[in-house]
C-alpha cells in the first residue's frame, strides 16, 4: 500500500467532504481516505499495483473536484 496527500479545494466544505470520502472509499483501489477539513487535505492509502497516484488524481478531478497541490 502507498499513501499520498493532496490538497482538494472543496475539502473545506462539510457536505462536499462527505461525498468526497464516500467516492474514495467506494473505489476498489483505495484502502483508506482521511480528509482534514481545516487544511483541505486528503490522505489516501491505495494499492499502487492497481492504480497510480496520477491516475487516482485524475479520477478525483473527473468527479469534479479541484486538486490544488500534490
Amino acid at each position: 500500500m502507498e499513501t499520498m496527500t493532496i490538497q482538494v479545494q472543496e475539502a473545506t466544505e462539510e457536505k462536499t467532504l462527505q461525498s468526497l470520502e464516500s467516492f474514495l472509499i467506494e473505489m476498489e483501489e483505495v484502502e483508506r481516505a482521511l480528509v482534514d477539513i481545516e487544511e483541505g487535505e486528503v490522505a489516501i492509502t491505495f494499492d499502487p499495483t492497481q492504480i497510480s497516484a496520477d491516475q487516482l488524481t485524475k479520477r478525483i478531478q473527473l468527479e469534479g473536484y479541484h486538486v490544488t497541490d500534490q
